[in-house]
């Protein structure tokens, strides 16, 4: 979607007759996502139902018009136009400097402070700089305008009575990830500064701040703004994965949203032989769209230090699905290393542990385990408890016999890169002839080839020896436990 003119009634931004809307997504307060087009020019988001592609994003974009419609009724500030500043006057020369200094800057600034005198102030600066100011004394009332209107920039003071600045960043990554954030206080500290810079402030400047310095600073976060925006334009276009998950706050606000839409998708492993299901392996899915991947989702968990809450979190939703789980079947559930040093995996009272001689706990050999003490103490307190342990990915991770010694696992996976077109290549079928019948043999352990997609890579296993089996040719993840395709 690049143009109104191919996707809308519209030709022109109604609000400042710009020429040119680019597709973008409109987020409501109560998450509702919406399709919708964003003037390039003034940074207004339109919603337009004929911008849809489907009946559930034409019912979304309703279902934002009406909240959009709703908020701006019960709040009539938030109709209003920017605020007209009657503050101190600012001598011309001043301005000048700072306009030869930064040349044409432009944009809309959302610009937050309770004292008056002080809003007025700074909304003169930058009004004069050829900025469009919107100014707000209640924190609160600039994060409801953040809900239905787009800014460039937003420049907040730090200690107001209704809502911190840090709490309107936090409010503001809500709906853009990008918006630079431009903290001011009068009241310094190494602790207030640390945590601005933490959750990805822009700047935090010491007040009074000099005309020249802050028109210099809200244009340098305006062009940054533009770089992240057409960043994330050009990876949309070329189809590739945007991993660029914002700073500390954004990255908040996605992960929490993740985790408020998290389920589990259920996929079968086979014993083909007989025509029967061993287990189900458990895998984890939510909705936030820069984390469905379940790598996206742990490296966000790890780089907030909630790891273990996501786990917690996927292993109680595991055992509440368990209750449908077929008499005799097992369930594989994906481990991290990092779940090793969690009180909670070893309890006897969690929500695993109830059904533990159901589960086998599955732990990757792309991943190192040499941050977890006492391994082998821990995964035997974890046989002690019930659990069974299987190594996945074997042959894509670290090489040697170490991952061996130290899980003695029930279960080994073939990666599924020695997998595809095993029929088609003699090498891969001598390196899985041959790790099928080590594991069969002297490691008396049970393989499982995943990943199998076609009817050729089936039979060519089972000639080989993999009676055990799971990928796309049975069935894909999906929610409950589905039979599998023979």
């Amino acid at each position: 979607m690049g143009s109104a003119t191919a996707t809308s009634n519209w030709i022109r931004c109604p609000q400042c007759d710009g020429d040119v809307l680019i597709a973008a997504e409109y987020v409501t307060k109560s998450t509702v996502r919406a399709p919708a087009l964003k003037c390039a020019r003034c940074k207004m988001l339109h919603l337009d139902e004929a911008v849809a592609r489907s009946p559930d994003e034409r019912e979304s974009v309703r279902m934002a018009k009406a909240e959009r419609a709703a908020l701006s009724a019960s709040d009539s500030n938030l109709a209003a136009e920017p605020q007209t500043f009657e503050g101190p006057d600012l001598h011309s020369n001043t301005f000048e400097a700072v306009a030869d200094r930064v040349g044409q800057p432009g944009g809309r600034v959302l610009l937050v402070d309770d004292e008056d005198i002080v809003r007025a102030g700074h909304g003169q600066v930058l009004t004069r700089a050829g900025w469009t100011v919107v100014a707000e004394g209640d924190a609160r009332l600039a994060a409801k305008r953040l809900a239905v209107e787009s800014f460039d920039v937003i420049v907040t003071d730090l200690v107001m009575p209704s809502m911190s600045g840090l709490d309107l960043l936090r409010t503001a990554r809500e709906y853009d990830l990008d918006v630079p954030v431009v903290i001011l206080t009068g009241r310094p500290d190494v602790q207030s500064a640390m945590e601005a810079m933490q959750y990805g402030a822009f700047r935090y400047i010491d007040k009074p701040v000099l005309p020249a310095t802050l028109v210099d600073v809200v244009g340098r976060a305006r062009d940054l703004h533009m770089m992240a925006s057409f960043k994330r334009e050009a990876l949309s276009v070329l189809e590739l994965p945007n991993r660029a998950l914002g700073d500390r706050a954004g990255l908040e606000v996605r992960l929490s949203s993740a985790l408020d839409s998290l389920w589990v998708a259920y996929q079968p492993i086979v014993a083909f032989e007989h025509r029967q299901v061993l287990a189900y392996e458990a895998l984890v899915r939510n909705e936030e769209p820069t984390l469905r991947s379940p790598l996206d989702l742990f490296d966000a968990a790890e780089r907030l230090g909630r790891l273990h809450e996501v786990a917690r979190r996927i292993r109680s939703r595991v055992a509440a699905d368990a209750r449908g789980l077929p008499e005799g079947v097992l369930l594989f559930v994906n481990v991290h290393p990092e779940d090793l040093n969690d009180f909670d995996l070893f309890s006897p009272s969690s929500a695993l542990s109830e059904i533990a001689n159901r589960v086998v706990l599955e732990l990757t050999e792309r991943a190192s385990l040499d941050r977890v003490a006492g391994l082998q103490t821990r995964i035997g307190k974890l046989r002690e408890l019930g659990f069974r342990i299987a190594l996945d990915d074997l042959g894509a991770g670290y090489a040697g016999l170490s991952s061996f010694t130290l899980l003695q696992p029930d279960y080994v996976k073939l990666d599924a890169s020695l997998i595809r077109s095993v029929d088609a290549s003699p090498q891969k079928r001598s390196i899985v002839r041959a790790m099928l019948q080590l594991a069969a043999g002297d490691l008396n352990l049970k393989a499982i080839c995943e990943g199998v997609e076609t009817a050729a890579e089936r039979d060519t296993l089972v000639a080989l020896g993999g009676d055990l089996l799971q990928g796309y040719l049975f069935a894909r993840p999906n929610r409950g436990f589905v039979d599998p395709q023979w």
